[in-house]
This record gives C-alpha cells, structure tokens and sequence, in this order.
C-alpha cells in the first residue's frame, strides 16, 4: 500500500465548493503563489480531511495504486504472467522474447551513439525504412538482393549501433549488421582462447590434428551446415548436420580411436536423455486426459504396424537375424517432432488445422510414439546383449516398463516439494535435478541390464514434473526449464548429428543394401500412412484431413540418430581381447546404415510433403490465433505449438472481439480535471 503524507494547506477557499467522492475541486481565483504545486491528472484512491493540533486544516492525499510495482505488471512485451506464478519474480531471458519486443514510440530510432543522440542518419540502422529509402527499387527486387536478405534477422529492442562509414565498407544486404559481426568476432574471439587454454591443459589431444579438436571442428562445421540448410532451403537444420558429418568421413578429416569412440557413445546418450526429456514436458496433461483413447490409438496401433513389417522385411531381404531384425524394427517405427514441428508451426500460423486441433494431436501422437520406440528398443538391447537366462529376460520386459514409470513419477512428484517454491535458486536447481535424474536413469539401467526402464522413467519424470509445476502456477508456455533444455539441445544436436554421419563411410557400402533398405523403408513409411488413415476412423476428420495425419508422421532423425549406433557401442564394449565377432559387427552396421538412411530420405521428404499437402488437405481458419508469450522464435521449437484446444481457442478469440469493439462503441469513462491546490504561506 502505498505511503499517506500529509501537508498543512489552507481550504478555506472550498468550503462553499460541492465535494465530490475521492475528488477536490479548487477554484481558479486562489491566491498565487510562488510555492505553487500542481498534481499530476491522476484518479486520487482516497482523500480526507483531518484537524492539526495547531487547528488548522490538513489534507491526506494517497497515490493511485496504478503508479506502484509497475514492473510487477503483465506487459505484451513479456507476454503472459500467471497470476498465481511461484518463487521470486524474474524477468523474461532475451532468448524468450528475442523477435517480438517492441521498442518505445516516443524514440524514434535516433541514433544513439557513444551516448550522445543525434539527428537519424543512413548509417544509424541498416534495417530501417528510411534507411533503405535511398536505394532502388530494382535493386531490391534482384534476386541476390532477396537472397542475402533472407539471412538477415531483424534487431531486437534498440537498432544497432555503427561506426562511421560502416554502410560504405559494408553495405546491407551483403555484410551483416555491426551488431552481428562484432557477436560473431566475440564468439570467435572465445572460441580461440578457450582452445589455446584447453590445448594448454591436455596437450596434443587439443592440438590440430587431436582427437578433441577434430571433434570441436566436426560440431562447429555441423551447426554452420545446419544453418544454411534452414536458410536456403528452409528444410530442417539436421539434415545439413548429417551431411557435414557425412562429408568429413569420407574426405578422411574424421577418424576417431577407440578411446573417442567411447566418448562418441556418451555424447549419443546425454543426447538421447535431453530428447526424452523434453518430449515429456511437451505434453500436456489435460489435452492427454481430453485425447488419451484418441491419441493411444493414433500412436501404437500405426507403430506396431510398422515396427512388425520392418522387422519382417529386415529378415527376409537383408538377412538379419529375428531379434536384429526387431531391434532394427524398433528404431525405424520412431518419428521426428524435430521435423515436424517447424513445418507445422508455419502451417498453424497461417491458420490450417487449426479448427479441428491437428496440429495439437500430431504432437502429442509422436511423443507417445518415440516412448514406444526407446522403451521396446531398450527392452530388446537388454535381451540381446545380456548373460541372463531367456526366462529371467522374458520376466524382465515387463518389469522394466512399470519399474521405469514408477520411478519416473515418484520422482517427478518429489521435485514438487524439492526446493521450496520461494527459493532464490528455483529454476538452476530444477534443471540440475531433471538432468541428473534423466542421466543417472538412462545410464543406471543399462549399467544393471534394463535398459528399457531408463528411457521411461525420463518422460515419466518430465511429463510429471512439468504437470506438478504447472498446478504451482507455472505456465505451460512459459517453463524456464524447458528453455534449459532447449538450450542444452541446441549444442547437442550438431554433435549427435554430425557423429552419426560420420558412422558412414560411402565406398563401402555395398549397393544391393542400399537398394534393398531404400525399398524397405519407402513400403513402410507408405503403408504406416494407409493404416494411420485407417485408424483415425471414428474421429471428426474428414478424408482429407486424416490422409494429412497419415503423411506427416513420415519423418525420421533424431531417435535414429541417438539409438542407430547403440549396437555397435555394445558390441565393442562386450569384446575381448581377440575384437568383436565381424558377424555382429555387419549386423549393427547394416542397422546403422538403414537407419541413416531412413533420415536421408524420410526427413527432407517429409518436411516438403507436410509444407506442400497442408494447405491442400486442411481447412483454414479466418483468423489463427496469434501465439501469446515468448514462444514465438525464430527457431521453432516442439513447444511453439501448445497441446491445447484450438476449437476453444479459436471461439475465444472471436467473443474476445466483440467485446473489444462493444467497449469501443460505448462513451469514454469521466476523467477528472487537473487538481491544484495553493498552500498558504505561513509566517
């Protein structure tokens, strides 16, 4: 509340005045004064008079509760504030609102440069309208002008600041802004200094030509190959990934040991623990709850089917044993949400699916769908690679399926209590535990031999977790841990992408395999889309509508990616002295091959067809409803899209409007005039 202060004025002037509720009125004729004070047009919350002990008046003025915590208040720059928010208040990151924040109107892009401001000028923002006034508008409509445009992204907040005749030695479209090359010099900067002192440390492992250099070069060239795939062909960024690794295998810069072998298959693990996890935060409890026969029956039924016909099809054609066969089976039935999710972000943007909530039952269907994948692969792996009997394996499937929920959701519901909501340390210290826990489940269970109980327990404790944090009154939307571990991603997956590439040396792949698991990979995506098709009966899609849920679950990578190499990692860890059996060694390399290939075909296909199908077979809204708070990036991510439904959604949105444009129609509120009061002075 805010403080009351009182000041001895004279009112003798208003006692003939009529007094209104929570407002004063003081005539113009008062006695001038030079300590005159004028009150700013504000609604006064309360105003009394009381009686000094020198007699005279005094007035007690309290200031408008609007004027008070100001930054405590929702804003469209931060989004969406839950009212019921826990732990101590913190302020959006700039990751979370890197594209939609607004600058002050009152600014007017002037150049704010070394502090002093001056009049605007051609090289105050290169992305300015004005600033880009002067140049021709045949210029602007060449194609290498579009092209260099398209990798330019838009300042945040304040334009960038640049020196002088920066726009002459670096013209705009061509050069990036100031503000972009000085962030790339100081990552380059770091980099170089992070590496000298490294090499310092470890010695010739760091040095050029070591084994951890040649991995840091693999990742760094993996995340810039991933970026101009995303730029210039706007497919997913893995695929660019896949194919540096790729590429580096077979010029000979790639070409780890034994000993970096082994770090190469911790690297797939950490990797794998962060796409459980954040498969699990994706899904929303209620919409689960709403849609759980539904989403079941889209997920297991159309995975089933393809796990058995792959596995099949393994066995007679590539000559793989029954349980390589399966295994195989298990990993190839995974979908991508990495792949789908940025096609149908932009599709949902434009407003298709939006009223039937297909986008919403294509996400939550691949999440159900690469539990499926990593829990059977990790059951089938323990079998094949374990000393037990075959009866005490057989028991140990379903064991480790509840053993791993179990664990799972006691551990998600222990975080709801551990720490305390209103700790300073909230967020690092939930992170830390959802990442130590996903970790020491996935490799505790292998280390134990069941392997098939890690993966669940990490989507059974992110997916309880993030329900419990929801409840306590974080937003789905807005979950600081989920940007954690979007960060973490982001510096995992050119590493897991590129390492899996790099599994692949082309001169010796035999060309009847190639052939031979293109065709088996192409049956299989095709028909897993008739029989989803089929599936969706008894739902409220029409013909069109369900050949569209069918084709976007085509897409595959990052599953494959994590649990392709998994067999040949066990294998030579199973070895002894005289080396792995070569028979077994062709058989997890033809499931890696398979596999890679399977993303090679599979993701940019994918993307394309849900980009190109979607428009064509999905009805489009009016108006689609615009994402609220900060998940509108410019790298999508699975959460851009929330589990939600958007039939509602939509129907809000329309009554949201006409109660706008009623409130418009109806007579402004009364504004109180300006209040000045003269005190008297005293001698």
């Amino acid at each position: 509340m805010a403080a009351i202060k009182e000041y001895p004025f004279d009112l003798s002037d208003l006692k003939n005045q009529p007094s209104g509720e929570g407002s004063l009125e003081v005539p113009q004729q008062s006695i001038s004064s030079p300590t005159e004070t004028t009150l700013p047009t504000q609604s006064l919350q309360s105003s009394s008079l009381a009686t000094g002990v020198d007699g005279k008046r005094k007035v007690s003025i309290m200031a408008d509760e609007s004027s008070k915590d100001r930054e405590n208040q929702p804003s469209e720059r931060n989004g969406r504030i839950s009212t019921q928010a826990e732990g101590p208040s913190r302020r959006k990151s700039n990751l979370h609102n890197a594209l939609h924040a607004e600058m002050d109107s009152s600014w007017e892009r002037q150049g704010h440069i070394e502090g002093r401001f001056k009049k605007y000028s051609t090289t105050s923002s290169v992305y300015s309208k004005k600033a880009l006034s002067h140049q021709s508008e045949h210029i602007e409509r060449s194609w290498w002008y579009a092209c260099c445009a398209k990798c330019h992204q838009e300042d945040s907040g304040i334009p960038s600041w640049e020196p002088p005749h920066w726009q002459r030695v670096c013209p705009y479209p061509l050069c990036p802004s100031y503000r972009t090359f000085a962030q790339t010099i100081s990552v380059l900067l770091i980099g170089i200094m992070v590496w000298v002192t490294i090499w310092i440390v470890m010695g010739e492992t760091a040095a050029p030509g070591g084994q951890l250099f040649t991995l840091a070069v693999l990742t760094i060239a993996a995340y810039f190959g991933g970026w101009v795939m995303m730029k210039v062909t706007t497919l997913p960024a893995l695929i660019g990934m896949l194919f540096v690794g790729l590429l580096l295998k077979n010029i000979g810069f790639v070409n780890f040991d034994k000993s970096y072998q082994h770090i190469a298959s911790y690297i797939r693990k950490i990797a794998l623990t962060i796409i459980l996890t954040r498969a699990g935060m994706d899904l929303d409890p209620v919409a689960m709850k709403k849609y759980f026969f539904t989403v079941i029956k889209l997920a297991l039924i159309p995975w089933t089917f393809e796990f058995l016909l792959c596995a099949v099809l393994a066995y007679f054609f590539l000559g793989l044993p029954w349980v390589w066969a399966f295994l195989l089976g298990s990993i190839v039935a995974a979908v991508s949400p990495a792949v789908i999710v940025p096609c149908l972000f932009r599709l949902r943007g434009k407003g298709y699916g939006v009223s039937k909530g297909i986008p919403t039952l294509v996400l939550a269907v691949s999440g159900v769908d690469d539990a499926a994948s990593v829990a059977v692969f990790g059951i089938i792996s323990s079998i094949m690679f374990s000393n037990s009997s075959m009866t005490m394996n057989i028991i140990q499937g379903p064991f480790s399926v509840f053993g791993g929920i179990a664990f799972g959701v006691l551990a998600g519901y222990m975080v709801k209590y551990i720490p305390e909501r209103n700790d300073a340390f909230l967020v690092p210290i939930r992170v830390l535990l959802l990442l130590a826990g996903g970790l020491m489940s996935v490799l505790g269970s292998e280390e134990i031999g069941w392997g098939g109980a890690g993966p669940l327990a990490v989507i059974a404790f992110a997916f309880i977790a993030c329900k419990n944090w929801v409840e306590l009154g974080w937003e789905l939307e807005d979950n600081p841990v989920a940007t954690a571990f979007e960060i973490f991603w982001m510096f995992f997956e050119p590493m897991l992408f590129a390492v899996t590439g790099a599994q692949v040396v082309i001169a010796d792949l035999e060309p009847h395999l190639v052939l031979v698991g293109s065709c088996i990979l192409a049956t299989c995506v095709v028909l897993r889309a008739m029989v989803t098709s089929v599936s969706a009966i008894r739902s409220n899609l029409n013909m069109k509508e369900k050949i569209f849920v069918g084709l976007s679950w085509m897409a595959k990578a990052t599953v494959q990616a994590a649990l392709a190499p998994v067999a040949l990692d066990e294998i030579r860890k199973m070895a002894g002295v005289e080396g792995p059996d070569p028979v077994l060694v062709e058989y997890a390399e033809t499931v890696i091959t398979v596999c890679i290939m399977s993303i090679i075909i599979t993701a940019p296909i994918g993307a394309i067809v849900i980009t190109l199908a979607g428009p064509k077979l999905l009805s489009r809204t009016s108006k689609p409803p615009v994402l609220e708070g900060w998940r509108r990036s410019h790298r999508p991510s699975i959460r851009d899209i929330s589990i939600i439904d958007e039939e509602e959604t939509a129907e809000r949105d329309a009554e949201a409007d006409v109660q706008q444009s009623s409130e418009a129609a109806a007579p402004s509120p009364f504004v109180p005039p300006t209040i000045t009061v003269q005190p008297i002075q005293r001698p």
